[in-house]
């Protein structure tokens, strides 16, 4: 059964990580520069919140607050739901669905963060493994094998 490591395995463990006192302007820089929609909030290494695209917008746009003096600690959410490198992938997806997040951070035992994937880091290796599956009913069916 795959699991989160398979996903990282092509996604790689790079995670964009802010001190809390890092502006929300700063924090969406970084999400530009990466492409990426969320930042994870740490103090050593451990996840103190997380700061995504649906915070800002929540909770600087909506409430007409200046994200250059505005910090991340203020608005980022705080009850984070992560997942380990072994949980299975359709357990990750029913976290994804059923949590309603768009992004987990994975810790190893002890906490520490280790990587990040998102709802589309899934979708994209499901698809890949569809495509692939979809090449070998087409070979079977055509006689190619």
């Amino acid at each position: 059964m795959p699991t989160v490591a398979d996903i990282l395995k092509t996604k790689g463990v790079e995670v964009t990580t802010v001190p809390p006192d890092t502006t929300v302007l700063d924090a969406a820089r970084l999400m530009n520069e990466h492409h990426i929609g969320c930042v994870v909030v740490t103090v050593d290494q451990r996840i103190a919140g997380v700061c995504s695209e649906r915070d800002v917008l929540r909770r600087i746009v909506a409430d007409g607050r200046d994200p250059a003096t505005t910090q991340v600690q203020d608005v980022m959410t705080r009850e984070v739901v992560c997942c380990s490198a072994d949980m299975p992938l359709d357990e990750a997806r029913k976290t994804f669905r059923t949590r309603r997040v768009r992004h987990l951070p994975v810790v190893d035992p002890q906490g520490v963060l280790q990587a990040m994937i998102s709802i589309g880091d899934l979708n994209a290796w499901e698809l890949d493994g569809q495509a692939v599956e979809i090449a070998h009913l087409h070979e079977y069916i055509h006689g190619l094998v």
